[in-house]
């Protein structure tokens, strides 16, 4: 299967996320924890690690992704009222990257591309999971709600468009991938983690249960892909 293909398996992946999120909307506070682990894993388990891979491939800095990071932190921190939009906005621009990553993959090999797919394909079932959780928890309206998925679930096939057009130095992938590791932290560890603790005030070991199998997931999809 080519990268058009794959990156269509990737809409229906985060079309069924977002959808099950939308299904289940009355027990979203239940979703709230494993959503939180899922972006701390993303963070600590893809975007950091492939950062600093990235800067040993290329010879670029390192350190400039931890500075992006950082920023990235304090930028979503002070966007903080409109959060809903801009991290629901931010994940949309994650999914475009997911489909140039697809498509720069493939330019290389088929294998590699196929791999990087796969990663991407598993991963975006919890990207529409988060998109959907994102945007109903600051009080989204369902139409405005279903809006954003599906502009998350279109992006791969945008990402994989714009691979064959646009050239993307290995510099600003590594910047990119830092700064949106400081937004996933931020809307991870400061806005949805500190609501799932106040939902699961009374049973707090089923709270940190789901953390930590949101956490695993995406470490889980990285060991298979590689």
């Amino acid at each position: 299967m080519n990268a058009v293909g794959l990156s269509l398996c990737a809409f229906g992946s985060t079309i069924a996320g977002g959808l099950l999120a939308l299904r289940f909307r009355g027990r979203l506070p239940l979703a709230l924890g494993f959503t939180a682990g899922v972006l701390l894993g993303v963070v600590s388990f893809e975007l950091i690690p492939e950062a600093f891979a990235l800067s040993v491939r290329s010879g670029a800095d390192a350190r400039t992704a931890m500075v992006a990071l950082v920023a990235g932190f304090l930028v979503f921190h002070a966007l903080h009222k409109k959060l809903h939009t801009f991290a629901a906005g931010a994940m949309v621009a994650h999914s475009v990257m997911d489909g140039v990553g697809i498509g720069l993959a493939f330019q290389v090999s088929p294998m590699i591309g196929a791999t990087v797919a796969f990663a991407v394909v598993a991963h975006d079932f919890c990207d529409g999971l988060n998109t959907t959780a994102i945007m109903l928890v600051h009080g989204a309206s369902t139409a405005r709600t279903l809006s954003m998925l599906a502009l998350d679930a279109l992006a791969p096939l945008a990402g994989v468009a714009a691979a064959a057009w646009i050239p993307v130095s290995s510099e600003t992938l590594v910047n990119y991938l830092g700064f949106f590791a400081g937004f996933l932290l931020y809307v991870g560890v400061a806005d949805i983690l500190p609501r799932a603790q106040q939902v699961a005030a009374a049973c707090p070991g089923r709270h940190l249960a789901l953390s930590g199998l949101g956490a695993l997931f995406p470490y889980v999809v990285v060991r298979l892909a590689g």
